[in-house]
């Protein structure tokens, strides 16, 4: 459910941003399917070492969203694709007095059917906490991907996202289940 729900808003937020580009009259480029997964939409951590318990966890991330935008190149030869992931990060009891943390993440390009990963791209957002702030929504730089500028190619490609997770937090995150 979740998903679905976080899908439908991110599919319309991206469509939403996708335009002609340049104030082009033509037809509106193409996008590519954007989406979350759902094991990998949240990211807990907790002091090294220590067990894994509220006590123990320094800050629990999740990810939201993201916003987008398609506009075609100067040439039209091809599609540029720009997105910015959107977290919100709440600091835990073991995170007080830590000013700031690091998110990893990944975005991965597929073809139509998720058979094939045509490209794989990893990030860190850096997160800062103001004084007395426990929890803070964030956006990361956009990251900008070109597509060939037939339709076709472009719209049979999908663009996952999700944190980069260790063994052990994608396990926490399919034993809790979506949030």
């Amino acid at each position: 459910m979740r998903l679905t729900a976080l899908t439908a808003l991110a599919g319309a937020a991206l469509l939403a941003g996708c335009g002609g580009g340049s104030g082009s009259a033509g037809p509106p480029a193409p996008c590519p399917r954007v989406t979350i997964l759902a094991d990998g939409a949240d990211l807990t951590q907790h002091r090294p070492g220590a067990v894994a318990d509220l006590t123990t966890m320094t800050f629990d991330a999740r990810l939201l969203g993201f916003q987008g935008a398609c506009e075609y190149s100067r040439r039209r030869e091809s599609v540029v694709v720009t997105l910015s992931a959107i977290f919100e990060v709440e600091r835990g009891p073991a995170g007080a007095g830590v000013g700031r943390t690091t998110l990893p993440w990944f975005l991965a390009v597929t073809d139509a059917g998720d058979g094939q990963i045509i490209d794989r791209q990893e990030f860190a957002s850096l997160v800062e906490f103001p004084p007395n702030v426990n929890r803070v929504r964030v956006q990361s730089r956009p990251v900008r991907l070109n597509f060939p500028a037939e339709e076709r190619l472009v719209e049979n490609h999908n663009v996952r996202l999700s944190f980069q997770l260790t063994p052990e937090q994608l396990a926490l995150n399919r034993r809790r289940g979506p949030r």
